[in-house]
């Protein structure tokens, strides 16, 4: 029972590390900061995949877990490497439930800006958000791009 209250909390804990990197979503960092302003005709928009996060929470929660679960093993020396095992294989399990909880769907959406340059820009976005021909702007700033309405 100790065991599956950890792996929910490490879910738990998990799932709060996911941030948002949509078009809508500044950070801290990027508010009352000077930001450029293109416009431009979407080209084209396709659905991608951004990678899930690997901050190391997932591995060290999933170690935990296994570890306290395979020390439930054996006795003796069988309840060292039950809980050696159980650490690796938990610490692998936790790394990528960590990556699959926080991996999202994005869009890549390329543009014709106005000066006939084309760019691309991948930002978590809803399917039909944007359309090839529509108008868009363009919004740089503090090395990040995105796309707006």
């Amino acid at each position: 029972m100790k065991t599956i209250s950890l792996l929910f909390i490490s879910l738990a804990l998990l799932a709060g590390c996911a941030t948002s990197k949509s078009g809508d979503v500044y950070s801290r960092d990027q508010a009352r900061r000077e930001m450029n302003v293109r416009m431009g005709t979407v080209e084209s928009v396709r659905t991608v995949a951004l990678e899930g996060t690997k901050s190391g929470v997932g591995t060290v929660a999933g170690a935990a877990v296994g570890g306290v679960a395979g020390s439930g093993l054996g006795g003796g020396k069988g309840q060292i490497v039950g809980a050696v095992l159980g650490a690796v294989v938990g610490g692998l399990a936790g790394s990528a439930v960590e990556e699959g909880v926080t991996r999202k769907d994005a869009l890549e959406i390329t543009v014709k800006l106005d000066n006939d340059r084309m760019i691309v820009v991948v930002q978590e976005a809803a399917p039909g958000e944007f359309r090839p021909g529509e108008r868009v702007r363009v919004v740089s700033g503090t090395g990040e791009t995105r796309i707006t309405h």
